[in-house]
C-alpha cells in the first residue's frame, strides 16, 4: 500500500486516518497541520520517518517544532503543497476550509490518489478541481461516509443510475419549528446526536448546510445532476447513502458511525481491509426515515440552487457559510443569522465563471467581505 499523506493530522479526520495506518501497518510519509502544537509534535515524534509541515505557525511554535523536529519540519502553506505532489501517494485530505483547495490540487497534478475530506475543495473549487484530477491523471475517492457510501454503491454498476439518495441525520434540531429556533444557544447547535465533529461542520449538520455542500460534492464526484439527486433524513446514520438505479432496485451501504470505515476504504481501495473489533448486528437496528424540513431549514435549498447556478455560487456560498459559523460561535450573531448572512452574500457578490484556483480564490474573498460587512451591521454587533 503507498504512504500516506496526513493533512490536517490533529482534527479528527487525520487522528482517525492515524489509527487506521497504525492498524493496517501503512507507511506514513508525511504529516501537515495548521499551528503546529505540541499534540502535531508529539505525533511526529511516534512517526519518524515523515516529514511534517505546519501552514502558519506564532513563532512560538515554529521555535518548539523546530527544536522538536529539527530539519524534518518546515512552514508555511507551500510547504504543505509539496508535502501533497510527492509522487506516489495516497494524499488524505482532512483541512477544514478553503484552504484545503491548494493542496488538493498540488495532489491532483501529481497524479496520486487523493481520498478526499475536505468540502471546499469541491464545494467552492468543484470544476477546477475535476479539471486536475482529469489532466493529472490521478484518481479522487471521497472519505464523507455518505459519499463513501454511493462511491461503494456504484462499484461495478453501469451508468444506469436514476437517482442519489443522500442521508441526513436531521441534526439536533430535528422536528422543531422554524420559530424555536431564534432562541438557539451555540451549545445546543453543537450537541449532535450522533457524530463527534469538529464545531464548524457540527453546526452545518445543525442547519443542514452540511447536506447541501454534500450534494454540491456528489455532482462534482459522479456527474449526476442536481434533480436526480435527493437527501432523506435518517437519524440512526445507520444507512450512509443509496443509489436508485433505473429498474427500480436500491443500493444502500450500512454501518456504524464510526469515519474509520470510510478513510480504510479511501485508502485500501479496491482493497477491503480487515477492521477489528467490529461485528455490524443488523437486528439491533431501528431503521426510519423522512424527508428534511426545506421550510424550517432553508440553506439545504439554497445549496441546491448555487449548485445549479454553478460557478463562483457554490465559493461564495461555502465562504459565506464559513464566516457565519464563526460569528455565531462567537456570539456575535444569532442562529439564523447564519442563513440570513449567507442569502446576503448569494446576492450581493457577483456571479463569474470558476477556470483556475485564483478564480476560486477571488470569489471565496469576496464573500468573506460581503459576509464580514452584513455582521458587523448585525445588531449583536452593533
Amino acid at each position: 500500500m503507498r504512504p500516506l499523506v496526513v493533512l490536517g493530522v490533529t482534527g479528527s479526520i487525520g487522528l482517525q486516518t492515524l489509527d487506521v495506518a497504525r492498524q493496517l501497518d501503512i507507511p506514513v510519509a508525511a504529516m501537515a497541520s495548521g499551528r503546529g502544537t505540541q499534540e502535531l509534535i508529539d505525533l511526529a515524534l511516534e512517526w519518524p520517518d515523515a516529514a511534517v509541515a505546519v501552514a502558519d505557525p506564532s513563532p512560538d511554535a515554529r521555535r518548539a517544532c523546530s527544536e522538536a523536529l529539527g530539519s524534518r519540519v518546515s512552514f508555511g502553506g507551500d510547504t504543505v503543497d509539496s508535502l501533497a505532489a510527492e509522487p506516489d501517494r495516497i494524499v488524505v485530505n482532512g483541512i477544514v476550509g478553503a484552504a484545503g483547495l491548494s493542496p488538493s490540487m498540488a495532489a491532483a497534478r501529481a497524479g496520486n490518489r487523493l481520498a478526499l475530506a475536505n468540502k471546499e475543495s469541491l464545494v467552492a473549487g468543484g470544476d477546477v478541481l475535476t479539471a486536475a484530477i482529469a489532466a493529472g491523471g490521478a484518481e479522487i475517492i471521497p472519505v464523507d461516509s455518505e459519499h463513501s457510501a454511493l462511491w461503494q454503491c456504484l462499484v461495478g454498476e453501469p451508468a444506469r443510475v436514476r437517482r442519489l439518495i443522500l442521508t441526513a441525520s436531521g441534526g439536533p434540531f430535528r422536528g422543531r419549528s422554524r420559530a424555536s429556533l431564534g432562541a438557539v444557544t451555540v451549545d445546543d447547535a453543537l450537541a449532535h446526536p450522533t457524530w463527534a465533529m469538529g464545531s464548524r461542520i457540527t453546526i452545518d449538520s445543525s442547519t443542514l448546510m452540511n447536506k447541501a455542500f454534500e450534494v454540491i460534492e456528489a455532482h462534482h464526484l459522479f456527474g449526476i445532476e442536481y434533480d436526480d439527486i435527493d437527501v432523506v433524513v435518517h437519524p440512526q446514520s445507520i444507512v450512509h447513502s443509496m443509489v436508485e438505479f433505473i429498474d427500480g432496485s436500491v443500493k444502500a451501504q450500512l454501518g456504524d458511525p464510526d469515519m474509520r470505515l470510510p478513510i480504510q476504504y479511501a485508502v485500501a481501495y479496491p482493497d477491503r481491509a480487515p477492521s477489528a473489533d467490529r461485528n455490524f448486528d443488523i437486528t439491533k437496528q431501528d431503521l426510519t426515515f423522512e424527508p428534511p424540513d426545506g421550510m424550517t431549514f432553508r440553506l439545504l435549498g439554497l445549496g441546491y440552487a448555487a449548485g445549479r447556478q454553478s460557478g463562483s455560487a457554490p465559493a461564495v456560498l461555502n465562504a459565506a457559510d464559513e464566516v457565519a459559523v464563526a460569528a455565531f460561535l462567537d456570539g456575535k450573531i444569532g442562529y439564523l443569522d447564519i442563513e440570513a448572512v449567507v442569502e446576503h452574500c448569494l446576492e450581493a457578490v457577483d456571479w463569474r465563471p470558476m477556470t483556475t484556483v485564483e478564480d476560486v480564490l477571488v470569489a471565496d474573498a469576496d464573500a468573506r467581505e460581503a459576509a464580514r460587512i452584513q455582521i458587523e451591521a448585525s445588531p449583536r454587533s452593533t
